[in-house]
């Protein structure tokens, strides 16, 4: 595995994006924290009036199979994302 060093968002292509919320799920899973579209917007330094970015990545990660919704069964207003080995 590479390890990359950090870009802002806007340097970011659709890939990157997705390998980084992975990431972000990977590490917060083996630190047993939450991964939300909160912890997403800190993690790429969105600002929470543009939610819909960091919403944007987790579905892009959701259909490359990245990353899974931990309860689908919860609301989407608090859904908690696992990678995809969890």
């Amino acid at each position: 595995m590479k390890l990359f060093a950090h870009k802002p968002y806007s340097e970011m292509d659709k890939e990157d994006r997705v390998r980084a919320c992975y990431l972000h799920a990977c590490l917060n899973y083996v630190n047993c924290v939450d991964t939300t579209n909160s912890t997403v917007r800190q993690r790429f330094q969105i600002e929470t009036h543009n939610s819909a970015l960091a919403s944007r990545i987790i579905k892009d990660a959701i259909n490359a199979d990245k990353i899974r919704l931990y309860n689908p069964e919860q609301s989407r207003k608090y859904a908690r994302y696992v990678p995809f080995w969890a």
